[in-house]
């Protein structure tokens, strides 16, 4: 440990540019996991507010919930511990006002007094079929305020926004939860509350996980677990793969840079350690100094990049998806460190049969 340390002291400049390096390489890695982390959960974060097991479609639905009909009496037909309905729909929205701008979004028909309600940051829940809450991207991303009226495109129904709750997207568009006698109107343009109104879903949440307490009495319809679900959201599979992929590569060619750097900077100092040998320095005692050395170096910029990903994650626009997700960016992290130990393992080898005499010259 003396010796690796006193060789950094002393080439200061040397060793903060191989810091640099491992610091740039991990940063990139770092920040490009958490935007593919962001993005991939920007399609999912409404639906994990639900904390519920499973979903009901229509049969011939395919999973895909904007293709699932089924009448609201179908309630009747699924015996579950917890339901609820859900109508869900895209729309474009604006403000109601000139010139205002255009955004994509998706509405959640909903009861209200069922546990897909979401948690109320501000304001209150909706009551009435004119109200609305709304993610809170849209307050910091596009300025919409609490009592401000939005208008759909294509239509002539108006919302007034009365609550804002967080992590609520569905398909990388912002939520908005309205009743299901809104959701009637807006998807089908009639006020329809009776039995035979339409919803898209009914979410449950089951006694196991298991979901075999689960029991459908219509073959009309059929239930996937919520895992399942969004899995088959479209798009969600190709890009977390996608992402994964490339996340992946990413991090095998960065370690590799790395070990590869750690054994060219042992090699070149190859005459330095056939001078030690030649002193009585042992093998052994050189092999520990380089290895503790790369480790040193490794956790110095392996830990920079990483507070500097998070430093960056504060100053980011709230328009990009990027989120930390600390299980990932550790295990990274030790995936890096020990690769660019196993490159200076390369180095030892050669280092313990070094001839004094040879490397000496």
């Amino acid at each position: 440990m003396f010796l690796a340390w006193n060789e950094i002291t002393r080439s200061k400049l040397r060793y903060a540019l191989i810091i640099s390096v491992m610091f740039l390489i991990s940063y990139l890695v770092f920040f490009l996991t958490g935007l593919a982390y962001g993005l991939a959960e920007d399609n999912r974060t409404a639906v994990d507010k639900w904390q519920a097991d499973g979903i009901v479609l229509s049969d011939e639905s395919n999973t895909n919930i904007n293709m699932s009909m089924i009448p609201l009496k179908a309630m009747n037909d699924v015996e579950a511990k917890e339901k609820a309905v859900l109508g869900q729909t895209a729309a474009v929205i604006q403000l109601d006002k000139k010139k205002a701008e255009k955004i994509n979004a998706s509405f959640f028909g909903i009861n209200k007094d069922e546990f897909l309600m979401p948690n109320i940051i501000e304001g209150k829940a909706f009551a009435d079929d004119d109200e609305a809450v709304v993610d809170s991207s849209l307050k910091e991303e596009n300025n919409i305020q609490l009592d401000d009226t939005i208008k759909l495109a294509g239509s002539d129904k108006k919302l007034k926004v009365v609550g804002f709750t967080d992590d609520a997207k569905f398909n990388v568009a912002p939520v908005l939860y309205v009743s299901t006698g809104a959701f009637q109107q807006i998807r089908f343009e009639k006020s329809d509350t009776s039995e035979n109104a339409r919803v898209n879903a009914i979410v449950f949440r089951a006694k196991d996980s298991s979901l075999k307490n689960v029991e459908l009495k219509s073959d009309d319809l059929t239930s996937y677990s919520i895992q399942k679900f969004i899995n088959e959201l479209p798009g969600y599979s190709a890009q977390v793969l996608t992402f994964g992929f490339m996340i992946g590569f990413l991090i095998v060619i960065a370690a590799i840079v790395i070990g590869i750097f750690i054994y060219v900077l042992t090699m070149q100092k190859a005459t330095i350690f056939g001078i030690m040998k030649a002193q009585g320095i042992s093998g052994k005692y050189i092999s520990v100094s380089v290895i503790v050395q790369t480790f040193v170096l490794a956790v110095f910029g392996i830990g920079i990049g990483l507070l500097g990903t998070v430093g960056t994650s504060l100053v980011l626009p709230t328009a990009v998806p990027f989120q930390s997700n600390w299980l990932f960016f550790l295990t990274i992290g030790g995936l890096m460190l020990i690769i660019a130990v196993f490159g200076a393992l390369f180095s030892v080898r050669t280092i313990v049969k070094i001839d004094p005499l040879k490397a000496i010259g």
